[in-house]
């Protein structure tokens, strides 16, 4: 871990037909959204390889299209994280991460295992999914995050074992969901999914000075002040974050990120 952690801010996907002529220059080929959008913001979540698999050769084009430093997130299979029994899910765990994924090498940035809202707290099957992840995959390092969406993950336990696995646990900030900031794993994760239409960059700009400060502290190993928590905090070390502009008024996104990014000072060259 580097004594300086990175933070990368980005977008759900890069194919959406709003954002043509508003983030996409009009008449901008659909082949090149993925080369202009990678040029614009530091990351992106793929939600695709939550309904299907792709092709090795899918995620070499994705390598090589995108800049230096740019990362994918990649949302697990539905067959791993929809199932009734979690601890079962080792196959599905297993033709996901062998797939293909590690053609991204070094673009290949966390992965998230979302759980349905609906999805209540038992701790010996989470317990024994968590240690269905894997650490390393064709000798490339893996990074898990986990988002949960019923409050009865709001338990100390949870975040105990989240810690032991060295999963994040994913910070949602959502108008329809509670949210968790316990800092977990070696890395932090976090979807805002509360932008605004009828502001031009999805949050008013006094949100995305908070946001600034939120993603630094993070950033720093720190347990940032005013969110929620349920558990001690973690030690403070570096933990590399990921920021997404998640659902919302999804039209706002892209600018949603951009305007994060200048504030962090790291906006794409």
């Amino acid at each position: 871990m580097t004594s300086e952690a990175n933070i990368r801010v980005g977008i759900g996907g890069w194919t959406y037909e709003p954002w043509r002529g508003t983030f996409y220059p009009e008449k901008w080929p659909h082949k090149r959204e993925l080369d202009y959008a990678s040029r614009h913001v530091t990351a992106i979540e793929v939600n695709g390889t939550f309904y299907s698999s792709f092709k090795p050769a899918t995620f070499a084009s994705w390598r090589d299209g995108t800049p230096e430093g740019f990362v994918f997130a990649l949302k697990a299979s539905r067959y791993c994280v929809t199932r009734k029994v979690l601890a079962e899910a080792g196959e599905s765990v297993q033709r996901f991460v062998g797939q293909g994924i590690t053609e991204l090498g070094d673009k290949l940035g966390p992965i998230l295992w979302q759980m349905a809202a609906t999805r209540k707290f038992d701790a010996d099957d989470l317990r024994a999914f968590l240690a269905l992840l894997p650490a390393k995959q064709d000798g490339v390092a893996l990074r898990h995050a986990i988002q949960v969406r019923h409050e009865s993950f709001a338990v100390p336990e949870f975040v105990a074992l989240c810690r032991a696995a060295g999963v994040a646990i994913v910070h949602g900030d959502s108008a329809d969901y509670p949210a968790l900031a316990d800092v977990s794993g070696d890395i932090v994760y976090a979807r805002l999914e509360d932008a605004r239409e009828e502001e031009p960059a999805g949050y008013a700009p006094a949100a995305l000075d908070r946001w600034e400060t939120v993603a630094r502290d993070w950033a720093a190993g720190k347990s940032p002040d005013g969110l929620p928590y349920v558990a001690a905090p973690a030690p403070v070390r570096p933990r590399d974050t990921f920021v997404f502009m998640i659902n919302g008024a999804k039209v706002r996104a892209p600018h949603a990120a951009m305007a994060l990014l200048e504030r962090l000072g790291r906006t794409p060259a």
